[in-house]
């Protein structure tokens, strides 16, 4: 990619090109990246999911979309190494809570870790509800606002870490120390965005993350997620009402959606939301905690 390549990128990021690569720049461009680029699936709903190379990616998010994590720590490992850091690309695998004992990493997940100033982070704009900020690449615990993130040494057969959040859906990521590539992750793309049995194909999802906490919106329930404040939900009730919190709360830019695109993913939501109340045992309203 040429260098101007990057420009439209770094205006969607709201974030003036550094002069050199250091740890504070690092760390300005995570949070930029968690507040104005959301992890979304809106395409993949639609039946038509965007490729995983970078160079498409990095155009993606100029153009005012997001994706999900091949997508945003694809595109930011990229990002990274032409404004000079030393990047390392990792293959991962998201656990949920049933399986989180686990050691394996199955290759659902694609994590970075980057070196800059004498220290390596692990970094990651690509969970959702992840790390506001990098992680500095050590055993321990790192506590960012309400939030405790743990990292400690992956005791499975091959080397790497093991991160946990337990205040995510998903708990625990399972991190390889070797380093991987975008081939390595392109087969489990093609199946995480197409399989009728995947999240990403059964349920909308956008997720957003700033410094007090993640707006969450899974359907047609919007979440905010506060460990100071609470967790509060409520359900949109209206296309308008929807499609104004994807372009405005998430930033998602809805140009590139048709009326039938749009009626089309209403339609879907509402389905999806159907079943879904069909399987709680009251409606979802708006609670506190």
């Amino acid at each position: 990619m040429t260098p101007g390549t990057y420009d439209g990128y770094l205006r969607r990021l709201g974030f003036p090109r550094p002069p050199r690569p250091t740890a504070e720049a690092l760390f300005a461009l995570q949070r930029a990246h968690l507040e104005r680029i959301p992890y979304e699936n809106l395409d993949i709903q639609l039946g038509r999911p965007p490729g995983i190379d970078p160079e498409l990616s990095v155009r993606r998010f100029a153009a005012g979309r997001g994706g999900y994590c091949f997508h945003l720590n694809g595109a930011f490992a990229q990002l990274l190494e032409h404004l000079g850091f030393a990047v390392t690309r990792h293959s991962g695998g998201v656990l949920g809570a049933a399986d989180r004992e686990r050691l394996d990493v199955s290759g659902d997940h694609l994590a970075l870790t980057v070196r800059v100033d004498g220290e390596e982070y692990f970094v990651d704009a690509g969970l959702g509800d992840g790390p506001y900020e990098p992680l500095p690449l050590r055993a321990g615990t790192h506590r960012q606002g309400g939030f405790t993130y743990e990292l400690g040494p992956l005791e499975g057969e091959a080397p790497g870490w093991r991160y946990v959040n337990e205040a995510a859906p998903c708990p625990v990521v399972n991190v390889l120390s070797a380093p991987a590539t975008t081939a390595d992750f392109e087969a489990t793309h093609v199946r995480l965005s197409t399989a009728p049995d995947s999240g990403f194909v059964r349920t909308l999802a956008l997720l957003r993350r700033d410094a007090e906490g993640v707006d969450v919106l899974r359907g047609r329930v919007l979440s905010r997620i506060d460990p100071v404040k609470g967790t509060t939900e409520r359900v949109l009730e209206t296309p308008g009402e929807f499609w104004a919190v994807v372009g405005g709360l998430f930033e998602r830019e809805l140009d590139d959606l048709t009326p039938q695109d749009r009626a089309r993913l209403w339609d879907r939501v509402c389905a999806a939301h159907a079943v879904w109340l069909a399987g709680r045992a009251e409606p979802v309203g708006t609670s506190g905690s």
